[in-house]
């Protein structure tokens, strides 16, 4: 599958002339929480010749795959990633962690370095906390449920609680975040719960748990007091990333990759 996704980026290379400088994998795969028959989230971060960004017609800034039954394949233009970056983006820094790598050049480090940089961990806490809730609040309703929903839920709870604790980007690993956030009354069920997804297919349903339940609706209760209590950090400014856009782009010169 590997492979398959390798001759992928390289068609794109080539259909829409750009480099790509990292390529990963996201969703479900990257936590450690895939079903058998879960997709394959591919992410991706591009750069166009250094002529693309000094025309006047805007260049779209996102490639997107047709979707199928087995991939999901899209990425950013490295101009888009960096002002994302400059208003602490959780999803490119979950790119940027994740543990599943197709793809990395000497970008990787300098992205990974900018990404510790620019967390700002009371807007972060907020994105992780609204995905929970959110989730929460839509598909919790009846006495059944999606088994992975628990996990949509579960997981950015615990992000929020890191960044609580440590005001970095979390883990993308569920694993870690169970080891280091969970609390151990809790921990049988989630261990259980993730053994069924792990072995089941992506539509599977279960009844919903009573003290997984309690435990979700405390914890989205105490973060948002925790968040709001938190002081607002102004965003650092753009000299970084400037720099870091100006020497990827100058790096191939004027012309085509190809």
């Amino acid at each position: 599958m590997e492979m398959k996704i390798l001759d992928a980026l390289k068609r794109i290379e080539k259909s829409e002339t750009v480099k790509i400088l990292m390529a990963v994998e996201s969703g479900s795969r990257a936590w450690g929480v895939a079903s058998p028959d879960s997709d394959y989230d591919v992410r991706f971060i591009y750069k166009r010749p250094m002529a693309e960004y000094l025309r006047l017609e805007k260049t779209r800034d996102v490639i997107e795959l047709p979707l199928d039954e087995v991939f999901d394949i899209n990425g950013w233009d490295l101009s888009k990633a960096l002002r994302l970056m400059h208003h602490s983006n959780p999803g490119l820094f979950e790119w940027i962690g994740s543990p599943i790598r197709y793809l990395d050049t000497d970008f990787t480090k300098r992205l990974s370095e900018l990404a510790a940089r620019y967390f700002l961990s009371k807007s972060g806490i907020y994105h992780y906390l609204n995905m929970a809730a959110g989730n929460y609040k839509r598909h919790f309703t009846g006495d059944q449920v999606a088994l992975k929903k628990y996990f949509y839920v579960i997981r950015p709870l615990l992000a929020c609680r890191w960044v609580l604790e440590n005001g970095t980007p979390p883990p993308v690993l569920f694993q870690r975040l169970l080891d280091c956030q969970l609390d151990d009354q809790y921990r049988s069920l989630v261990d259980e719960l993730l053994e069924i997804k792990t072995c089941s297919p992506e539509i599977k349903e279960i009844t919903r748990i009573e003290p997984l339940d309690r435990y979700i609706e405390q914890s989205i209760r105490e973060i948002e007091a925790a968040a709001s209590a938190m002081p607002k950090r102004e965003k650092i400014g753009w000299e970084a990333l400037n720099a870091a856009f100006r020497e990827e782009i100058c790096a191939e010169g004027t012309g085509s990759f190809i």
